[in-house]
């Protein structure tokens, strides 16, 4: 395939409130290609809203405007419901933060995943089945014809967002978006969770956009870094050079974490500048 995966230009995302139009996201342009892209940023600073503008999957109220938004040569902006139906799944999919709120609770995880793979794949129902349960081994789930069975609330977190990952990764997708996915995860489970998504965007050749707020997670894990700030793009850079950031804010967040080799005492305090909120 020549030229980028994902290409965007100017991309914004407005909402109309009574004191007049807020900009939520302001002017982000990027490309990417087979790759794990990262984006980080505080809380609020668009990273979510730009991840769902891929899939046009905004909330209500949400005014979407870009010079460019186009998928392997699809543009985005114009394709019309039926054909953002075909591609949303089937070849762009996206994690969500959560389980909890993603998965149906009355119906078995297996189901759902089986229900994802043959909404976008002409399957039997012993098809999908199989199809389901080599998905749940995929995310290195135990037993998991017993798995299958269970109920959301009856899985942990953890397992919860392997089911996710597996649903999202059955229709065999070209580029995954994960919203946070191991945010609400300890430790252990969070580095497992990385592993999988690591071995099964190497194993298809598949792009990813790992959305996060965790500096040293995005950069061990992926190979580019955008840093958003306010809605906008403030810096952009290889995820092993983050200590090598230029930007004010990059630099500030990097020296907000905590240090094990440093003395006792408060963490320093990130000082914002009203010029990085400038219109572009």
């Amino acid at each position: 395939m020549s030229g980028p995966l994902l290409d965007v230009e100017n991309l914004r995302v407005s909402f109309r409130t009574p004191r007049g139009t807020m900009e939520a996201v302001r002017g982000v342009t990027f490309s990417m290609g087979r790759e794990k892209l990262g984006i980080v940023g505080e809380s609020g600073s668009g990273k979510s809203l730009t991840g769902r503008s891929l899939l046009r999957l905004l909330p209500p109220g949400a005014e979407l405007r870009a010079d460019r938004l186009t998928f392997d040569g699809v543009n985005l902006l114009t394709a019309a419901p039926a054909a953002l139906r075909a591609l949303r799944g089937r070849r762009l999919s996206m994690v969500m933060q959560d389980p909890k709120f993603s998965l149906n609770p009355v119906m078995p995880v297996g189901e759902q995943i089986a229900e994802a793979y043959r909404a976008h794949r002409k399957a039997s129902v012993r098809e999908a089945r199989e199809k389901a349960l080599a998905m749940l081994e995929a995310v290195r789930i135990r037993e998991p014809r017993r798995v299958y069975d269970f109920y959301p609330h009856e899985v942990s977190g953890g397992m919860g967002q392997r089911v996710m990952i597996a649903m999202m990764l059955a229709p065999d997708p070209d580029l995954l978006v994960a919203d946070e996915p191991t945010s609400a995860l300890d430790v252990t489970v969070q580095m497992q969770v990385l592993a999988i998504l690591d071995d099964l965007v190497s194993e298809r050749g598949m792009g990813l956009i790992f959305i996060s707020h965790d500096l040293t997670l995005v950069g061990s894990f992926c190979d580019r870094v955008l840093v958003m700030y306010g809605g906008r793009v403030v810096e952009t850079l290889a995820a092993n050079g983050l200590g090598e950031a230029r930007h004010p804010y990059t630099r500030g967040l990097m020296a907000c974490l905590p240090r094990l080799d440093s003395g006792a005492g408060d963490l320093p305090v990130l000082e914002r500048d009203p010029a990085w909120l400038d219109p572009l």
